[in-house]
């Protein structure tokens, strides 16, 4: 195991660390969420990972500052789960792509011990920030939410050019990754058949894609914006069906071989 590599004592906000998750990649996986976020989506199920500073509530503290070292050595401890599930080392968020230094240093020394690397990003950051990281992982988890930008900067609060920009640029990609594309449904807000078809054509443009995800709305954040004295504002909407959510399922399948 190398003591000295390309930045070891690089730092990094980290919100938490995860150990066992099963949902962030194949396998057993230890998943590091970084603080800070450019999105404001609406729906928003980790409201203290958006911003970039340390908060703290009357009982909480949210963020913690760690070098890519001190964050590998939490991680080598979970390599004989690694080894026996085929799991590995997720990168979340909050958004990733806005500690892109200290990512890559972390994916990369990963990679060069033999750990099965994932991100989880929304890809709103420069394509020069974007490509040096995909060299770097087995599997990229990205969000698409809607395909009209008036609607995602409305409820997400930017534009999504860039993210468009970015899914398309990683056909030309010459590094091997799976990229999954992950689908929220909101209801009344991007499920109307017409998003679905756009975004279903859109997905079918990605040569790295292996599958869409859709992933039914919740309100499991609600009472984080209550703690941090912040409105949420989704507040009523229920979570959708679960054959309404067959019926998402049914239109995006018309343009991908797999749905999930």
């Amino acid at each position: 195991m190398e003591t000295n590599y390309e930045g070891k004592d690089k730092k990094g906000m980290i919100l938490r660390l995860e150990r066992s998750s099963i949902y962030d990649g194949d396998g057993f996986r230890t998943v590091v969420f970084l603080k800070g976020c450019p999105l404001r989506c609406s729906w928003c199920s980790t409201p203290e990972s958006q911003n970039f500073q340390m908060e703290e509530t009357e009982t909480k503290t949210y963020g913690q500052e760690m070098t890519v070292e001190q964050v590998l050595k939490e991680i080598r401890k979970d390599i004989p789960f690694y080894f026996h599930s085929g799991g590995g080392l997720s990168v979340s968020g909050g958004e990733m792509l806005c500690q892109p230094e200290f990512s890559r240093c972390l994916l990369q020394q990963a990679r060069k011990e033999g750990i099965d690397t994932a991100i989880e990003t929304t890809l709103f950051a420069p394509w020069k920030t974007v490509e040096p990281i995909l060299g770097h992982v087995r599997t990229v988890f990205a969000d698409l939410k809607f395909m009209d930008s008036d609607l995602h900067k409305k409820y997400c609060g930017v534009d999504n050019r860039l993210i468009l920009n970015n899914f398309l640029r990683t056909n030309d990609c010459s590094t091997q990754f799976d990229l999954i594309v992950r689908i929220p449904v909101i209801p009344g807000v991007n499920d109307s058949k017409e998003e679905l078809n756009r975004m279903g054509d859109f997905c079918a443009q990605l040569t790295h894609l292996d599958h869409v995800q859709l992933l039914p709305y919740h309100r499991l954040g609600s009472d984080t914006y209550r703690k941090l004295g912040r409105p949420y504002e989704l507040e009523g909407l229920l979570s959708p069906s679960v054959e309404h959510m067959e019926t998402c399922r049914a239109v995006i399948g018309q343009y991908v071989s797999k749905v999930i």
